[in-house]
């Protein structure tokens, strides 16, 4: 008698049921693996043009913006997106070739994210540089992004690590025969392809290869293309024709062309430059109506002392640029598109400058910038720039009179340069960098009842906060114009006041916005107590200090003499980067194999600052130190035996207060200078017991 099992047949019949449906779906999901890797190029093409669309959607903030950028740059568009592809295209080398375009993708997001949140809290976009200086990426961190947002970065870059980790363990292999002719065929072919779409793209103008502003360029040619250049492409490249012999016939030709330095005639005369931060006149805009002109007293200059346009190299941000241009005689124009020698080069090496060449003169050289010292590392690039000495805002007593976003106004400047011109007996040469008309230029009302009204911008917004936010402070630095030139006419010295914008300020402002003016030329002033002859012409920031040097009758140095000399040449301006390289990258010629030029002993302050006496009060509990001393700032806290007291409190420039400490007469006392971003001690005074300086 056959067992008879109810519910067996079932089981049998769903199991098959069940076999034949993974079989079916195993082989379903195999032909679209075989499909997919058959068109492997295109969809990866494609899955490109995607990921590069969301990161110019990031940068612009807008999906609409990306839209009109691929459809109104098409040939940009897809130039970037092969920029993507080619990195991407190693994943044909690989068996975990998923994997490799997933972390290429998030590569390339990440770095795109990156741009479109500093793009949010500053006018720069994100760039090679800002990965190379750590000093720099401390101050994006603490004035650019927020620390919640700077967690959530953190802890979003901790999962996607952990999510790449465990997935390249997880994820699918390529299962097929390997083509290893046809795989690097797919690599080298991109790789060729992008090269000549580069160089194809640069000759037809499609693409750049300078950067004058780096907000535009990044609009202008994508992302990913900008930022690779900003990576590799720095310094500069060996010029054609350059040789010793071409050196000893340019220098041949200005020793013919020019006379003996007067050093006895100017070893009196004082140069200050003074470089404004964003400053020319907005009432050259097409179609801005100002209720009044914001800078009348710098119009009024114009008139009566030498005057004229500057040629600068960038807009909107980069004053470092137009600063290294002007204190060198160097120009931008050869280095790397978007490059700031500052962060590269000059962290180095020493150049050759007119601090340096003014020193055989007799000349002290001292440079002032009421903003933080570490910004774009000035602290450590001035030494190889030639100066003495430095003031940034931490040598500067009165920092509580500040801007509505916060930056120092500029009438500060006035006193330190004073006390730059008297801490010496003989002639100086003064630097001053000002800031107060820095953006990023508000679009919510900050300034309750403007005293200049602006109408007629393209944006509404740009109309009643923008444009009168900065009327406003161009305004006042005009009055601080004023006030300086007021206090060196009456200065018992002669001194020549050199004055100039660094670039336009960040108004999204295009060619056709300015009435009959280039983009890249802001107005200068040559001011002086000692009569000079007026003349006017226009200059580039490279040569404006050897246009003063000679009408001074000095002619030493390199670059000097061959602006004075050489200027109206057909081959000056080929000479110049010739004359640039041998100075910078090459053989350096110019100085029989050797350059002279070493880092200055540099110090901060142009007042030394001094420790005079400590008096201990409040209780045994809770003991309370005064330190009483000279040229405290807030940036002074006192150190015991090496370590920073934070809770050190700013009473005067004679006093600072310090509390919580258990201290005793053998313990080390000194005061240092602080900057808040980069939390880098500037400068201290000796360490000294406490016994040398308690008073009961």
């Amino acid at each position: 008698m056959k067992r008879i099992v109810f519910g067996q047949k079932g089981k049998r019949d769903g199991k098959k049921t069940e076999d034949l449906d993974g079989r079916k779906t195993r082989a379903d999901r195999e032909s679209l693996v075989r499909l997919m890797n058959r068109f492997s190029v295109p969809l990866q093409a494609l899955w490109c043009c995607i990921l590069y669309f969301v990161i110019e959607m990031i940068s612009r903030r807008s999906f609409i913006g990306a839209w009109r950028y691929m459809t109104g740059s098409p040939l940009v568009f897809l130039y970037n997106a092969l920029l993507i592809f080619t990195t991407m295209s190693v994943a044909f080398l690989f068996r975990r070739r998923v994997w490799v375009r997933v972390f290429v993708s998030g590569f390339w997001f990440v770095l795109g994210l990156a741009n479109g949140i500093i793009l949010s809290n500053r006018v720069t976009p994100f760039t090679g540089q800002d990965l190379k200086l750590l000093g720099d990426a401390k101050k994006i961190v603490t004035e650019y992004i927020s620390p919640i947002l700077f967690g959530l970065m953190i802890a979003a870059l901790v999962v996607g690590i952990v999510f790449l980790v465990r997935y390249f363990f997880r994820a699918p292999k390529y299962q097929g025969r390997r083509n290893w002719f046809m795989d690097a065929a797919i690599v080298g072919g991109s790789v060729a392809l992008l090269a000549g779409a580069t160089s194809v793209g640069i000759h037809a103008r499609i693409l750049s290869n300078y950067f004058g502003n780096l907000a535009m360029s990044y609009q202008n040619y994508g992302f990913p293309y900008c930022f690779s250049v900003t990576v590799f492409d720095t310094g500069m490249s060996r010029p054609n024709g350059y040789s010793d012999k071409l050196i000893g016939y340019i220098q041949k030709d200005e020793d013919e062309k020019l006379p003996a330095s007067d050093t006895k005639g100017a070893a009196d005369t004082n140069l200050v430059f003074l470089q404004l931060e964003s400053f020319f006149d907005p009432g050259t805009v097409e179609n801005l109506k100002l209720s009044e002109d914001p800078i009348p007293y710098f119009h009024k200059l114009q008139k009566k002392y030498s005057s004229g346009m500057l040629k600068v190299p960038v807009v909107g941000a980069g004053t470092v640029n137009t600063e290294f241009e002007a204190i060198t005689g160097m120009s931008l124009a050869y280095f790397g598109a978007g490059e700031y020698p500052y962060k590269t080069i000059l962290k180095q090496e020493t150049v050759e400058s007119i601090p340096f060449d003014l020193k055989s003169a007799g000349y002290s050289t001292h440079a002032i910038h009421n903003n933080e010292a570490s910004f774009y590392g000035r602290n450590t690039v001035y030494p190889n720039l030639g100066f003495d000495t430095f003031t940034s805002e931490e040598y500067m007593p009165d920092i509580t009179d500040v801007t509505e976003t916060g930056w120092v106004k500029d009438h500060i400047l006035t006193q330190e340069i004073l006390k730059a011109l008297n801490s010496t007996d003989g002639p100086d040469y003064v630097y001053t960098v000002s800031v107060q008309g820095h953006g990023d230029y508000p679009t919510e009302p900050v300034i309750s009842d403007p005293e200049i009204t602006v109408t007629g911008a393209e944006k509404k917004e740009q109309n009643n906060y923008s444009w009168e936010y900065y009327c406003k402070q161009i305004h006042e630095m005009d009055q601080f114009i004023r006030e300086l030139t007021e206090a060196l006419e009456s200065y018992d010295e002669p001194v020549v006041l050199v004055m100039y914008g660094d670039h336009l300020p960040t108004m999204g402002l295009k060619q056709s916005d300015v009435k009959g003016w280039n983009l890249y030329r802001t107005p200068y002033v040559i001011w002086d107590n000692m009569g000079l002859e007026k003349k006017d012409k226009n200059l580039a920031a490279y040569q404006i200090g050897a246009e003063v040097l000679k009408r001074l009758g000095l002619y030493d140095g390199t670059l000097v003499r061959y602006h004075e000399a050489e200027r109206g040449d057909r081959y000056y301006q080929s000479n110049l980067e010739v004359m640039q390289y041998d100075m910078l990258y090459g053989d350096r010629y110019v100085y029989h194999g050797e350059s002279p030029f070493a880092p200055t002993d540099m110090k901060m302050g142009t007042e030394p600052i001094r420790v005079k006496r400590i008096v201990k009060s409040g209780t045994e509990e809770e003991p309370l130190y005064y330190v009483y001393g000279k040229n405290f700032t807030a940036a002074s806290r006192l150190e015991v035996n090496g370590e920073m007291v934070k809770d050190t409190a700013y009473i005067s420039d004679s006093l600072l207060l310090a509390q919580g400490l258990d201290l005793t007469s053998s313990d080390e006392i000194a005061v240092a200078q602080k900057s808040d971003t980069s939390n880098e001690i500037l400068s201290e005074t000796d360490q000294k017991p406490l016994a040398l300086y308690l008073k009961k």
